[in-house]
């Protein structure tokens, strides 16, 4: 069968780290059929620029040579083909980005995600795409297998079985684009989660217990499933896992999820079956939580802006708190409600999720409306001043969110909550394919919990500052205290360690170090006279307290300067909830029915 737009894709040298990549089109343009990589990924709001890894690239005819023309950046021009003859581009990508976004490839293993791979034949982008995954050549690489959501080309020459090479389909380019690829060695755990077949692969040295990840994983998903239907929104789910020394990061895609973790993070034979979980593992969960959700709000639930992706520009959206930071209030409360965790241990994460929030000077200046719009070219590329400049909107939107699941369920004794708003947008926009709007979402909000609510969201996301939560805390029987951010003073800086140099990473806003002269980058080297060690600044600052007068000496670039500042006291970042005794029944029911003990 001749297939309109078919790929072959083959790991032709991983010592090179070299994919190669033909895309053959039965019918090109006759005016000279163009080609374009994309320049960003879905879900990473930052254009990447995908092409500058394009090694090589020709076109060909019959087995003649066709001319090739780069337009731009991204994307090139054939010459024109007598009419009834197809063209196939051949090409060479470069893949050494070990990360969710990217592709890699080395002699353990091939990863990739379409949009660093796979060109787009401009104008047949809603054309079926075929796709030949191949293995390397030689001995080694014959028992590489293949993990991919994508669907095996049935009933046609050559196609995949499961994990296997050969012949898979997408009914278009958007969806060959949304199913990352694995091959190699890799461990593999099944289950079913509210009848749809899940499986986590998991690549990369470990000793994680993958039967106990996946007893874990099932009552999760299904949490996340209940809230929005009685069964998942795909065939089949897929969690691609790469674990490393250290590592943390997760992509969602609409049928499965790439995750890099740290292979310590996995849980062990001797993670406990009962009482409370390492932090670590924890931590892993709340991340397979976060981008399973994403199956629904973001991947089916879409703005508006985001319909058709156009993957050549910036898509630009005031609303990335309601896609990232809802997403990041559900993650953990996913582990709660699937009895993954306790609701001691949940409050302890909401309250790690404030402390970020408040110790960033930047949410008292740019609101999260602004922050989703600026992603592209501030979330994703900070720097020293980040932190007092730019508010996260994951974060700020998950508390965002926490503010408004409390305001609906007292304003309405329990009977609504954040579910119902998800609920509304997942029949509305999510099964109907229709974008949601800017708007969209606070006149959702206001058919759940009314005018009320509804202008309580819409002030929370566009107006910079805190999110209010303490008497909606207390009102559901939690009680919020801010604590000291430790005993010691503070010099209101963030500092790391750079080839033996005690650096300033951030001199954060209003603080004793800005008014001091000092800036980001900036090199301590003497405290008071005497050397500052790389790890003794904890040291030097518990012999000290708020109001002493301290002599610095650091270097700005290769200049040795001085000053002196003024400590101030710990600032109060520490975020203490714990659940109230003695509660009046109403109250314990609110709670009862938020946290479900």
């Amino acid at each position: 069968m001749v297939h309109p737009v078919r790929y072959t894709l083959t790991p032709a040298s991983p010592e090179a780290h070299l994919f190669h990549i033909t895309c053959r089109v039965a019918a090109p343009d006759p005016a000279g059929q163009r080609f374009a990589l994309p320049t960003w990924i879905p879900g990473s709001y930052l254009i990447r620029e995908f092409a500058r890894q394009v090694v090589s690239i020709q076109a060909q005819a019959d087995g003649k040579p066709v001319a090739l023309t780069k337009l731009d950046k991204h994307s090139w021009q054939a010459a024109p083909v007598k009419p009834g003859r197809a063209l196939e581009v051949s090409y060479q990508v470069y893949a050494w980005d070990l990360s969710v976004r990217g592709a890699h490839l080395d002699r353990s293993h091939a990863y990739f995600n379409g949009p660093s791979i796979f060109l787009g034949v401009v104008g047949q982008e809603h054309l079926p795409c075929r796709v030949e995954l191949a293995p390397p050549a030689g001995k080694a690489y014959q028992d590489w297998r293949v993990a991919t959501a994508m669907r095996p080309a049935k009933g046609e020459k050559g196609a995949a079985k499961r994990w296997g090479f050969g012949l898979y389909e997408a009914a278009d380019y958007d969806e060959l684009l949304d199913h990352p690829v694995e091959m190699g060695h890799f461990d593999v755990v099944e289950f079913k989660a509210c009848g749809t077949p899940h499986a986590v692969a998991v690549t990369g040295r470990h000793d994680g217990d993958l039967e106990r990840l996946a007893k874990d994983l099932k009552p999760i998903c299904e949490s996340h499933i209940r809230l929005f239907a009685k069964t998942a929104p795909m065939d089949r789910y897929l969690f691609l896992v790469t674990v490393v020394g250290k590592g943390y990061g997760g992509l969602e895609h609409r049928a499965s999820t790439s995750l890099l973790a740290s292979r310590n993070d996995l849980p062990g034979t001797q993670t406990p079956t009962e009482g409370p979980l390492p932090d670590s593992y924890v931590n892993f969960l709340g991340l397979c939580s976060h981008e399973y959700f994403h199956s629904w709000n973001v991947k089916r639930i879409k703005p508006a802006a985001f319909i058709p992706y156009d993957l050549d520009r910036e898509a630009h959206t005031h609303l990335l708190w309601a896609f990232e930071g809802f997403t990041s209030y559900y993650d953990d409360l996913g582990l709660l409600r699937s009895g993954r965790i306790d609701a001691k241990t949940y409050l302890k994460l909401l309250g790690k999720t404030a402390e970020r929030v408040r110790q960033a000077p930047g949410r008292l200046k740019q609101s999260v409306a602004d922050s989703s719009f600026d992603a592209w070219i501030k979330a994703y590329r900070p720097d020293e001043n980040t932190p007092n400049a730019v508010v996260n909107y994951y974060t700020q939107g998950a508390l965002i969110a926490l503010g408004l699941d409390l305001e609906l369920r007292r304003g309405s004794h329990g009977r609504k909550s954040l579910d119902q708003v998800m609920q509304v947008l997942w029949q509305r926009y999510g099964q109907s394919g229709t974008g949601v709007g800017e708007g969209d979402i606070f006149t959702a909000v206001a058919e759940v919990g009314g005018p009320t609510a509804a202008r309580w969201l819409e002030k929370a996301v566009t107006t910079p500052g805190d999110v209010a939560l303490e008497k909606p805390l207390k009102a559901l029987g939690v009680k919020l205290q801010w604590q000291p951010l430790g005993d010691k003073p503070s010099l209101g800086v963030r500092t790391t360690v750079e080839g033996g140099d005690l650096k300033l990473a951030t001199v954060f806003s209003g603080g004793p170090a800005e008014r001091a002269g000092l800036a980001g980058g900036d090199v301590l080297v003497a405290w008071n006279g005497l050397r500052i060690s790389p790890d003794g600044l904890d040291e030097l600052l518990a012999r000290h307290r708020a109001g002493d007068d301290i002599q610095l000496h650091y270097f700005r670039r290769d200049e040795l300067q001085e000053t002196h500042l003024v400590l101030a006291p710990p600032p109060a970042h520490r975020a203490e909830l714990r659940l109230m005794e003695g509660l009046p029944e109403s109250t314990g029911r609110l709670r009862r029915g938020w946290l479900g003990e």
